[in-house]
């Protein structure tokens, strides 16, 4: 799969607000949604921009949940395809999917400052699931899988825990910093992700 290796910042400034792409820069005043030069990139000043087309809204808004997770176009659809086959809300649905990528719950866990980063500890081979090493990020995690750091990794990687043990870790992931390991124990809670995605206009993006 296909990398974006696009400018992090930029994305930003694009979906005009914070994607937390770039882990604790993300969270200090050196930010570029900090500054004053928040403007989508390419755009000069402008005392009056153009008003955004309903195309332009809904492909704004998949643009941004994909930036988030880190998905390509293709593996994005492929999700939105399996949320469709599941009973409920097919938006709610694609975000408990991109949720439980083996990725996104070690930088939920606070296990890693970014997803960016999460997925290079998995590639790299640091990670055990349910005993058992793996390097996809893509895999998906059920409730009652176990995550641990492999015993041979965890000096290397107990700075980067430590570093980010003042994030709050959803009521769904119990996390041990200590014992270098991680449960889900239930699956996300859409409502509490604290994300602002409109799902509805994403499933409109794709039903044209």
């Amino acid at each position: 799969m296909g990398r974006d290796t696009g400018g992090k910042c930029k994305q930003c400034r694009r979906e005009g607000e914070k994607l937390f792409l770039k882990g604790d820069r993300c969270y200090s005043r050196v930010c570029a949604m900090s500054g004053a030069r928040t403007r989508p990139p390419g755009e000069g000043p402008k005392k009056r921009r153009a008003r955004r087309s309903q195309y332009q809204i809904h492909l704004r808004e998949k643009q941004k949940a994909r930036r988030i997770y880190g998905v390509r176009e293709r593996q994005f659809r492929s999700y939105l395809a399996q949320a469709k086959r599941k009973k409920g809300v097919t938006g709610e649905a694609l975000l408990t999917l991109l949720e439980r990528r083996f990725d996104n719950m070690v930088y939920r866990a606070g296990f890693a400052s970014s997803r960016q980063q999460a997925r290079q500890m998995i590639v790299h081979g640091h990670l055990e699931l349910n005993g058992r090493g793996t390097n996809v990020p893509s895999v998906l995690l059920r409730e009652g899988d176990m995550v641990s750091i492999k015993e041979s990794r965890r000096s290397r990687l107990k700075p980067i825990i430590e570093a980010n043990q003042g994030r709050e870790t959803p009521a769904w992931i119990e996390a041990n910093s200590d014992a270098m390991k991680f449960q889900l124990l239930s699956m996300p809670n859409v409502e509490q992700l604290g994300l602002t995605i409109a799902t509805n206009l994403i499933v409109e993006f794709y039903s044209r």
